[in-house]
Parts: C-alpha cells; sequence; structure tokens
C-alpha cells in the first residue's frame, strides 16, 4: 500500500508496520512524542583521572601483551551529553542499529576494531561471576579492599587507583603483575565496561588478566560492542536516565558518521593516527553553545544524505593499521552473537550493508533473543548458561554477509519507511496541534448547528444530529461543562528554556532575573503548550450596541480573526501581529452599558482565575449587527519590572470582527456604577528583539 494512502497528512511517526519494533511503547520516543521530555542522560565514563597512574616500561609491556596496548593510549575526550542522548533516542534495541531517515546504521566490529584498537577476533569474554572481592582480590591483586570500597562484587575504582597508580621500578616482577592488573581493571572499568554506579567496576574480568599471554587471545572489541550495544538498548527505554559504556566509541563514532555537531580540529590528521579516535584529541573548535538534546533531536530528524557519510575511512592510509587489526577486518561483517559476560547481543551488518560499500537490500526479520542477567549466585560459570551464544559466536567466519549488487534501495526505502520510527519529536507542537484540532471541531459544531435540515430524509437528519451531538461532546468534555470549552495542555516535562534565550525589556539594560515576579521569557516554538485556550459561547451572553469613540491610539491592528495561537506565535499570515507584556486595566468610571427602554443597566460578568501558567482565550463572533458590550480603555504604559499576577476578573473576548472596528467607551455621560475589573499579565512573550524595538507601547483592547 502506497504511503501516502496510509498517512496522507504525513504526521504518522511510524513505526506504521510494528512487525519490526515491536517494543515501541516502551522506547523512550513515545515519551517524547507524549510531551513528556528526560533531558540529556547522564553520561558514565570515567576517563578523567586516568593519566594520574604511573606504568613503568614492564607495566607497559605486560599491557601491550594483555591485548590493551592501544586502548591505553586514548586520552579522556569530553563527552557531548546532548549529542549521545538524541542518537540514543534513535537507537533500536529490537535491531541493534540507529533508525535514521536515510536507513539504518550502527556501530559495527570494524568500526571498534579502527577506533579502539581491540581485537574483535578470539574468545569470548566470559567467566565466572563474583558477588564478594575480598578473595578474588587478595589472588589476583595481593590486597584485599576495606569493606567500604566494595559493594556486592564489584570494587571502587578509587580504591585501584589509590593503592595501584604506582609501581616502583625496581619492584618484584609478582608485585609488578599485581599493579598492572590493578590497572588493567580499572581501565576497562572507566573506558569499555563502565558502568552506571558512577565510580564502581566488577572484579569479575580479573581471573581473565591472570595470564597476560592468554587475556590478548580474548575477543575484547566484541566485548566492548556487546556491552555497549546492551547500555545503548537499556538508555533508549522510556524509564531510563543514565547510559554506561564505551561512550567515547559512540561519539567518535558519530563524529566519523554523521555532520551533527562533528568539531572542528585545528590539528593532527586521522591518517596518521592510530587508533582513529585519537584522531579527535587535542584542543576542538566549532560552535556548541544552546546545542542541547532538542537540538541535535531536530537535525537527526531532518537529516539528509548529504549528512551521511557511509565509508569515513576509505581514504585512509592502511599502512597505520597493524597487521593483526587489518586481518580481522573481514569480520566487521559477520552476522554473529557479541559477548561479554551475561551481555549477549546481536551483530547485524546485514541491516547496514552501505556502511561496508554495498547496496542496502530488504533485510530479513531480526530472530528475538533472550537478554540474560548475570547470576546472583557466587561462582557461577556463565558458559553454560549461554552454550547457545557462544556456539553462534564460534561460527562468526562462516556467516560474513554479502551485498547483492542488483538490489533496489528504493524497494528496501518504502519498506523501511514503513516499518521505522521517522519522527522523534513532533513537527507541529503538542499545544498547536490541539488548538489547530479545537478550531477544527467548533467550526464543525458550527456548521452542523446552521446546517438546514428542509428537503432531507430522516436517515440523513440523524446523521446530521450525530454530527452535531459528537461535535458538541468533544468540545464539552474538554472542561466538563457545557458552555466553556477550555484546554490546558501540560507543560513539556524537563523543557528548559536556554539563557540566551530571555528577552531584555526595554529601556533597561539588564536582564531579568529567575526570580523576579514577571518573568519574560522568550519561548521556543515548542514552550506554547504554556497557554492554554478557551471557547466561550458568545450566544449565552447579552450583546448590545454601544456608540461611544474610538481611540485608535490605544489599539494594536487586529485586521483578521486571530486565535489565541496566533496571538502567540506573533505573525498571522505575514502580518507582524505582536503580543506584548502589559498590564491592561479597566478604569471602573469608564465602563458603561447602553441602558433599556426603563433605563435599568445590564451587567455582564465573564470570571476568570488567570494563574501564572494560563491565558484565558475567549472567542466568539460578533457580525456587523452584534457588538461586545464589553469594551475597555487600556492605559498606556510601560512594562513593569515586577507586574504582579492576582487572581482577576476579566471579560475577555477575542473576535471575529466583520468590517466593523473595535469601538471603546469614553464617554462620560454613559458611565453606570457597574464595574468590571482585570489585570492581566501575561508570564510569557513570543517578541523578538526587533519587535520590541521598534515599539515603545503596546495596549491590548479585549
Amino acid at each position: 500500500m502506497d504511503l501516502a494512502l496510509m498517512d496522507p497528512y504525513g504526521t504518522n511517526p511510524g513505526p506504521i508496520d510494528g512487525s519490526v519494533l515491536y517494543d515501541q511503547e516502551k522506547h523512550v520516543s513515545s515519551a517524547v512524542w507524549d510531551g513528556q521530555e528526560r533531558g540529556a542522560l547522564r553520561c558514565h565514563e570515567h576517563t578523567s583521572k586516568l593519566d594520574q597512574w604511573t606504568l613503568t616500561e614492564k607495566q607497559i609491556e605486560l599491557v601491550d601483551q594483555a591485548g590493551f596496548g592501544y586502548l591505553r593510549l586514548i586520552p579522556a575526550i569530553s563527552l557531548d551529553n546532548p549529542l549521545i542522548s538524541a542518537l540514543v533516542e534513535r537507537w533500536r534495541r529490537e535491531t541493534n542499529t540507529f533508525h535514521l531517515n536515510v536507513g539504518e546504521m550502527t556501530v559495527t566490529l570494524k568500526d571498534v576494531a579502527l577506533l579502539l584498537g581491540l581485537a574483535i577476533d578470539g574468545e569470548p569474554v566470559i567467566g565466572i561471576t563474583h558477588t564478594t572481592c575480598n578473595s578474588v582480590c587478595e589472588r589476583y591483586l595481593g590486597r584485599v579492599p576495606e569493606s567500604s570500597y566494595t559493594s556486592g562484587g564489584m570494587v571502587k575504582l578509587s580504591w585501584l587507583k589509590e593503592f595501584f597508580s604506582f609501581c616502583p621500578e625496581d619492584a618484584p616482577l609478582e608485585v609488578i603483575e599485581c599493579h598492572t592488573r590493578a590497572y588493567l581493571l580499572y581501565l576497562v572499568g572507566s573506558t569499555i565496561f563502565s558502568t552506571t554506579t558512577g565510580n564502581k567496576v566488577p572484579v569479575m574480568y580479573l581471573p581473565l588478566f591472570e595470564n597476560f599471554d592468554l587475556c590478548g587471545k580474548y575477543a575484547w572489541g566484541s566485548a566492548a560492542l556487546a556491552f555497549l550495544y546492551r547500555a545503548l538498548g537499556n538508555a533508549s527505554l522510556r524509564s531510563q536516565s543514565t547510559i554506561s559504556g564505551c561512550l567515547t566509541l559512540l561519539q567518535c563514532w558519530s563524529y566519523f558518521h554523521l555532520n551533527i555537531g562533528r568539531p572542528k580540529l585545528n590539528t593532527d590528521s586521522m591518517h596518521d593516527r592510530f587508533p582513529l579516535v585519537l584522531s579527535w584529541k587535542g584542543k576542538q573548535s566549532g560552535p556548541t553553545t544552546n546545542r542541547d538534546v532538542v537540538f541535535y533531536r531536530k537535525a537527526l530528524d531532518s537529516l539528509k544524505s548529504c549528512d551521511v557519510e557511509w565509508l569515513p575511512y576509505r581514504n585512509m592510509d592502511s599502512t597505520v593499521i597493524p597487521e593483526d587489526i587489518k586481518s580481522n577486518l573481514i569480520l566487521g561483517r559477520s552476522k554473529t552473537m557479541l559477548i561479554c559476560f551475561d551481555k549477549a547481543e546481536r551483530h547485524l551488518p546485514n541491516r547496514c550493508l552501505r556502511q561496508y560499500g554495498m547496496f542496502q537490500s530488504i533485510p530479513e526479520d531480526v530472530q528475538r533473543w533472550e537478554r540474560k542477567s548475570r547470576g546472583v549466585d557466587g561462582g557461577v560459570d556463565l558458559s553454560g548458561k549461554m552454550e547457545s551464544e557462544i556456539n553462534e559466536w564460534l561460527e562468526r567466519r562462516f556467516h560474513i554477509v554479502e551485498g547483492d549488487d542488483g538490489a533496489d534501495e528504493s524497494d528496501y526505502m518504502q519498506w523501511y519507511l514503513r516499518i521505522t520510527r521517522k519522527f522523534v519529536g513532533r513537527p507541529i507542537s503538542l499545544s498547536s496541534e490541539f488548538q489547530r484540532t479545537n478550531a477544527g471541531l467548533r467550526e464543525i459544531a458550527r456548521m452542523a448547528d446552521t446546517f438546514s435540515t428542509n428537503g432531507l430524509d430522516e436517515e440523513q437528519v440523524d446523521l446530521i444530529n450525530s454530527i452535531r451531538t459528537i461535535a458538541h461532546e468533544c468540545l464539552r468534555d474538554q472542561v466538563g461543562g457545557p458552555y466553556i470549552v477550555s484546554a490546558t495542555p501540560q507543560i513539556e516535562v524537563g523543557k528548559r528554556i536556554r539563557g540566551k534565550e530571555r528577552v531584555r525589556r526595554k529601556g533597561t539594560g539588564k536582564r531579568l532575573r529567575k526570580d523576579d515576579p514577571a518573568q519574560y521569557i522568550a519561548a521556543s516554538e515548542d514552550d506554547q503548550s504554556q497557554y492554554c485556550g478557551a471557547t466561550v459561547r458568545v450566544e449565552q451572553l447579552p450583546l448590545h450596541h454601544l456608540h461611544r469613540e474610538e481611540d485608535h491610539s490605544q489599539l494594536c491592528p487586529v485586521d483578521n480573526e486571530v486565535t489565541g495561537l496566533d496571538m502567540i506565535n506573533g505573525d498571522v499570515e505575514g502580518e507582524n501581529m505582536q503580543l506584548c507584556n502589559a498590564d491592561i486595566g479597566f478604569d471602573h468610571s469608564e465602563l458603561s452599558h447602553e441602558a433599556g427602554e426603563e433605563g435599568n443597566a445590564e451587567l455582564i460578568h465573564a470570571v476568570v482565575k488567570v494563574d501564572d501558567t494560563q491565558l484565558f482565550e475567549a472567542t466568539g463572533k460578533i457580525n456587523d449587527s452584534q457588538l461586545c458590550d464589553v469594551m475597555n480603555e487600556v492605559k498606556d504604559s510601560q512594562f513593569s519590572d515586577s507586574a504582579k499576577v492576582v487572581d482577576s476578573q476579566i471579560c475577555d473576548a477575542t473576535n471575529e470582527v466583520g468590517d466593523s472596528e473595535l469601538p471603546h467607551v469614553t464617554s462620560e455621560s454613559d458611565r453606570q456604577a457597574s464595574k468590571v475589573e482585570a489585570e492581566v499579565v501575561l508570564e510569557s512573550s513570543l517578541e523578538t528583539p526587533q519587535d520590541i524595538a521598534q515599539q515603545s507601547k503596546c495596549s491590548v483592547v479585549v
């Protein structure tokens, strides 16, 4: 079926076909779509103190022998938490890939080998679990940590650094080996196997460091990728707020493949440095101000093919790649199972063939697998629990994916757009969608109310009545009352307004403080949800003709029907409609009503309470023969530094005006004793600094 028929307005975020992304409701993108922002993730990688370790020449030799010589060279790289958080929103644990609007991409074994210099071939990283630290630390480190430094089968990184960061040159070999094992545990615990605990590492890796030669035969790169896949999958759930794993690998992978958030390097070239993560070493420059999760999310939602580098390593000098790494790069195309103790994750290069220079065809369905958790009992050998996963890894060289030269990528993209999540953020804000829907319902209700049923049969009349009833019920249910329909969309949780977006008051040189009574904040297009709309049934109000002089100098121009959203946005079909922060006051002595035949004044009250998160908008219809009896003179006042919001009474009508203009009450002879008071202080303004500069005063007549 054509996508245009399934989603004629192009607003369905997907997936249209849920057979692939079957866990969509658990995914963070569902929460974001519902307006539940979680902000930037807390990124746990603890590389900042690695340079405080002093290694002897013998220790460096043992580290190289164990297979971590290149990982040792990688310095601490400043993490871009918002970028990582936006990438996580695109990660899908059902396929272990990023679902971008150009297709699927992922961090592959080839990326790990080239970026980190770790072995992607060898024995699976698996062993025996431990629930206590004492016996393991005493055997492999020669020292038992105090209870304050341990937690179950984990030991604090600070303890390792405190007692093992310096080894004397003339120390016995046994002491040197213990110090080196402590360093290796600290190294993997702060980089490729960093945990969400913040400062601890499991001691279960220590037995793998017992023999440094055997240690070098493990597939540490494959284990690092399994760990990262699991961390990405966990962080992509809507209930999570942290992420661990080798985030340096993730961030640098993004730098190489996506032109989003990529810094400009002042020095050093990627062509003569190995591992390739070192290409981002040193001082980096580039615009980073105000780049939050929303910024990167929008960039990924609008990603274009020209922003993607499918083959970032093709121009590099292959002579810088060590032979043992180069000879195993073919495993980057192995469809296999990655293992790191209890973490087993599928490596699916067949879903990302363009990262290998091949045409992408429609991939086969992903076989679901059980994500097992570590055994709680000490001394459990996980090899027995993960026999099938280990067997799949052992057959890794028999499952090298090949491309199809005749593949039609247009067929792939048509299939892909049906099964993927196209948007994470809403193209239109929740408040805009609500007000647009509400306006549509009002129009449907109006048409049904005024539709002539003359000449219609009974079935057609019943249909019109059903439409009328449904429309009015939908409008009424939004507030639970028959006369007023309002809605208060919730402000998106976690939405933060950047400091540079604050608007300075005209005539003052200072920025408003956060704790000022009145805060004038320029909201972004996604922040409009803090305003609420309301519909007042004007036909319930007695309307009268009032004849009075018009003072045009106190009016902001209103030339057409203006909704509350239009006033907030400040732009109606190209007109520069401005909504100013103002105290709108009504002088008691200047409000009058037209007296009836008996000379008795009529008083109309519309009482609405306005708090600091709501702006009441009343909309109604007024034609040439109907004029609002609630008119007012707006005081010509400047913005107040401390405008006070009070519970007040307001008669607020945003009217559809025909050929007439809004009248004012100015006649002294018509003043009556009746009073209507209203003070409205708008908490937020969407005026641009240019709009503010163009006007010294702004009044709004209601």
